[in-house]
């Protein structure tokens, strides 16, 4: 079961939430349950997580948050030309807060893929009142520099758009895309779930031109200095064949304060969607854990 609750972001942004519910269970989640906000990752949606949250569910309140420009959230300014404030670091980070302030989960376990773990650690480093605990799933600390970005910049401007059903742009993010080594299954399944039906074909939910924009804000800056105030229970989780890599995600953990370390093997940046069981195995004895230890 699936309630959407409407929040006002930063700016005023209409922002579309999500809290999935036990199925099994007639009440829902009493006042002392704990609670989870998940944050996609950048062009993901707050459905990549349906299938962590029906279990998470069991015993928890669990809300999902399409991030602004993404799924069912406004676009900023309306179109695809937003202002670049309107789609920065300080916008993802004061959205998350406004949906813990304004749902009442605080304080709350922020578990985040990509983007969405640098807005869950930039949250739980400026608020630590809000922020219990923390996952951070396959996201880098490091600069990714100009090149990176010019990198997406060619890659979106050779997506074969309109695809011609969606099940077409499942197997060309799957299969056919230039930067697929070998097939992604996962990777083809996050990307179909983005596309809608447009008059002309199918078509992602958001602007690739604001896509950019959004990416333009971090992918030159280095994110350690945060990552160390963050002092909450964090958990940094890697796909074997991620974006991040084990070196990097080992140094994240020592820096910092209470941070944990784990793979999933046979996964790579879709971690969630490649290996559903064992990214449960590494999630759930944390959140246990942190619960256990509160």
């Amino acid at each position: 079961m699936v309630e959407r609750i409407d929040v006002t972001g930063a700016d005023g942004v209409r922002l579309a939430a999500w809290e999935f519910r036990d199925p099994t269970s007639a009440t829902p989640p009493g006042p002392e349950a704990p609670r989870v906000l998940l944050l996609h990752g950048l062009m993901g949606r707050a459905f990549h997580w349906a299938g962590t949250a029906r279990w998470l569910a069991a015993g928890r309140r669990v809300v999902a948050l399409d991030q602004r420009g993404h799924g069912q959230s406004e676009r900023p300014s309306g179109g695809p030309g937003a202002a670049p404030a309107l789609l920065g670091r300080e916008a993802f980070v004061a959205d998350a807060e406004a949906v813990i302030e304004q749902l009442g989960l605080a304080p709350v376990t922020v578990v985040g893929h990509s983007m969405g773990a640098l807005t869950g650690w930039q949250l739980a480093a400026r608020r630590p009142d809000l922020v219990e605990a923390l996952v951070i799933c396959d996201m880098r600390a490091s600069a990714l520099g100009e090149a990176s970005q010019r990198d997406w910049a060619e890659w979106f401007h050779r997506w074969p758009l309109p695809f011609p059903s969606q099940d077409a742009a499942r197997r060309w993010f799957g299969e056919d895309d230039p930067r697929v080594e070998r097939p992604d299954p996962g990777r083809g399944a996050f990307f179909a779930e983005v596309m809608h039906q447009a008059p002309d074909g199918w078509r992602p939910l958001f602007s690739r031109r604001q896509m950019l924009t959004a990416r333009e804000t971090w992918v030159h800056d280095a994110h350690w200095e945060e990552l160390a105030q963050v002092r909450c229970p964090t958990l940094v989780v890697r796909g074997l064949d991620g974006e991040l890599g084990r070196a990097e995600a080992q140094e994240m953990v020592r820096v910092l304060p209470a941070g944990q370390y784990a793979e999933v093997p046979d996964a790579g940046h879709y971690l969630h969607y490649d290996q559903p069981a064992a990214w449960r195995a590494v999630l759930e004895p944390f959140l246990n854990d942190v619960r256990a230890a509160l």
